[in-house]
């Protein structure tokens, strides 16, 4: 199945907020991981956004996941960039 390296873009406005659902958003992502689905997430030390490793059976599938995200349904992610990855070495290649 394939990777997709998602790349979450935060803006200071909604911090105040993200910190509030952070909760509900690391309890989503948790049970993805648990299922497999997610695997590793974790956001950049300056706050600017965050990087979740996925794994989904195409685009569509995987963009239709992420609206599920509590951070996207209360509009707290400024911008998503959503590619396929080919990891070919270490821990996160076939």
């Amino acid at each position: 199945m394939p990777i997709f390296a998602v790349h979450y873009t935060y803006s200071e406005s909604t911090a105040a907020d993200r910190a509030t659902h952070r909760p509900e958003h690391r309890g989503w992502l948790n049970a993805l991981v648990d299922a497999g689905t997610v695997l590793t997430s974790g956001p950049y030390p300056d706050g600017s956004g965050a990087l979740l490793l996925f794994r989904a059976e195409d685009a569509p599938s995987l963009s239709e996941l992420l609206r599920a995200d509590p951070f996207a349904k209360l509009g707290l992610i400024d911008a998503v960039r959503a590619v396929e990855w080919l990891p070919v070495m270490g821990a996160f290649s076939d």
